[in-house]
């Protein structure tokens, strides 16, 4: 049985409050269901959300009200989560899937085998013994997510991994996430680059200053989107914010 569906129920997240500021509400009543099988792609402009969404999604924050469930109480062994900018240990490329399965409690057996097969299928088995802090930002993006997917989990969080990559490196880290999805492998997966999001997403979920304005099926999305600042966000205008009137676009510039 999978962990999903997960299910938001007018999910708030409001930043601490400073001094006699009131709390910043930065996650606005924000309701939607993530299933199974569809490789869902979080998109919108800068200061969104989408990847204190993702710290909701993951459980590495609270929300301040709202509920947040899973279909399986132990969800958090079931998931993982890679961020844009990767952490390596002070190990080899092999010790640093190794130490991550050592903490879910594998055998040196069955960890030397799932090693050797994320390895492979990430291209960096002949990298295995090399330092991971030595590696290039985008092997150290491949390694990140192959120590999260050697942990089998049912879904994988993904916050803008190609950022700051070069045309070869995000072409490398596109393959691995579609491989990883062919494998049986939710992707929920925040992106800034709306070509991205239209080769790797099936469903598209469209944040805008904290609030979810749309989620819908990609072909639609970037067809016909419903919401009128999702409309002008896919046509490249730029969207900006007036306190007193609220969001508004501009027609005269591209993003």
């Amino acid at each position: 049985m999978t962990v999903l569906p997960l299910k938001f129920s007018k999910v708030c997240f409001n930043a601490p409050a400073k001094g006699d500021k009131e709390a910043m509400p930065l996650i606005k009543d924000m309701s939607f269901e993530l299933r199974s099988g569809s490789r869902t792609l979080i998109v919108g402009p800068n200061g969104a959300g989408k990847s204190l969404l993702l710290r909701l999604c993951h459980g590495l924050i609270k929300p301040s009200s709202g509920l947040i469930t899973w279909a399986k109480t132990d969800a958090a062994q079931h998931q993982a989560m890679v961020f844009q900018r990767p952490v390596m240990l002070r190990r080899t490329v092999a010790a640093n899937i190794h130490y991550a399965l050592s903490l879910q409690g594998k055998d040196k057996a069955e960890r030397a085998e799932i090693v050797d097969d994320v390895l492979s299928k990430t291209g960096l088995r002949r990298l295995s013994d090399t330092q991971a802090r030595v590696l290039s930002f985008g092997e150290q993006q491949r390694l990140a997510i192959a120590r999260a997917w050697a942990l089998r989990p049912d879904v994988l969080f993904l916050d803008e991994p190609t950022a700051s990559l070069d045309p070869s490196a995000t072409h490398q880290i596109e393959d691995l996430v579609n491989t990883i999805h062919a494998q049986g492998t939710k992707i929920v997966m925040t992106s800034h680059d709306l070509g991205q999001a239209k080769r790797l997403g099936d469903e598209v979920l469209f944040l805008h200053r904290g609030r979810l304005l749309e989620q819908s099926v990609a072909t639609d999305f970037f067809k016909r989107p419903q919401n009128d600042l999702a409309q002008a966000f896919v046509k490249g205008e730029l969207l900006w914010w007036n306190r007193g009137e609220g969001a508004r676009k501009d027609p005269k510039h591209s993003r």
